[in-house]
């Protein structure tokens, strides 16, 4: 059970709402379940800290969600996803939730202003970006350190950046930078990248990609409170060398938003939510969607199934419980 900050006095129970299902995320996952659940009839409330959309609302084209041939802007998609849960009565609270009590047959969500009551819990709260852990990196975000190229990318136009990673994330990163930017140097820890051809294929196009095998970061060059360039180590022949660049763009993977779930739900190595492939965790009435559960593949397409697949689960355990 996680817990932070100061939270509210609990609201009397003959004033509190119980919802059938409460959604903590409202990424594609979570408007998913909330549509299906409303449509179900089901009294549905979606907690999400930010907005709408998770990281598809910061992705700037989406060309891979079937029924948008010529791509859609993420933001685009994710007001859409909103709005068609709210037609079936989905509700939509801002807030980050800090605490949970899910071994009740009434679950209990609490944020630092509102507690919330559900029959049953759906949590897609997705995943964050990884950090390199390299120093003074938290320290130079949003001043030459970002995760996402296509929030942060404009303010590098004509200018030198370098993309880290070796994934579908990066390749399509450092595709988009090379519009951009002046020059992109991809650096990568091994001899070829893990991204699909859909994404090396355009990669190879790009005039002014530079890739970098078997390298990594070892230190963030900075001056007057900016990025100014990397130190980096070449792994196979431990020469070590500098790369000036104006903007440093991340993309190695993700780390699963479970820590709430700590001690309520059973998490794998790596923190994401065991589940099984109808959503069901462990505790009863608790259901686990989207990128933070357990599974091979991390789409907004899966994510979309996976929280289709939730609310279904959810309205059969209503109708066996309640």
């Amino acid at each position: 059970m996680a817990e932070t900050g100061k939270l509210l006095e609990t609201i009397p129970a003959e004033e509190q709402k119980t919802y059938d299902i409460i959604v903590i995320g409202g990424g594609p996952c979570g408007c998913t379940a909330a549509l299906y659940g409303g449509r179900a009839g089901l009294s549905v409330l979606v907690v999400e800290a930010l907005a709408p959309g998770g990281q598809m609302a910061t992705t700037d084209r989406v060309d891979n969600y079937p029924g948008y041939p010529d791509g859609i802007g993420g933001f685009e998609l994710a007001e859409q996803m909103k709005a068609g849960a709210e037609r079936f009565g989905a509700e939509f609270a801002s807030g980050e939730v800090k605490k949970v009590e899910l071994g009740g047959k009434i679950k209990k969500i609490y944020t630092n202003s509102k507690e919330y009551w559900g029959r049953s819990v759906i949590a897609a709260t997705g995943a964050s970006p990884r950090e390199l852990g390299l120093p003074r990196e938290r320290e130079l975000r949003g001043r030459g350190v970002s995760y996402c190229a296509t929030c942060d990318g404009m303010f590098y136009r004509g200018k030198e950046v370098a993309v880290i990673g070796g994934g579908d994330t990066a390749a399509a990163d450092a595709v988009y930078l090379s519009r951009i930017c002046e020059k992109v140097t991809l650096i990568h820890r091994r001899d070829t990248l893990r991204a699909s051809r859909a994404y090396l294929e355009p990669l190879k196009a790009c005039g002014n990609v530079k890739i970098l095998w078997n390298t990594v970061a070892e230190e963030i060059l900075e001056k007057d409170g900016a990025v100014r360039g990397l130190r980096l180590k070449n792994v196979s022949s431990e020469e070590s060398s500098e790369l000036m660049v104006d903007g440093i763009f991340v993309a190695v993977g993700n780390v699963p938003n479970s820590a709430l779930f700590a001690g309520c739900l059973r998490l794998d190595d790596n923190g994401y939510i065991m589940a099984d492939s109808t959503t069901r965790t462990a505790v009863q009435g608790v259901f686990a969607a989207g990128d933070v559960r357990r599974k091979s593949l991390r789409q907004i397409v899966t994510a979309v199934s996976d929280g289709a697949q939730a609310a279904l689960a959810a309205e059969e355990y209503i109708a066996s419980q309640f």
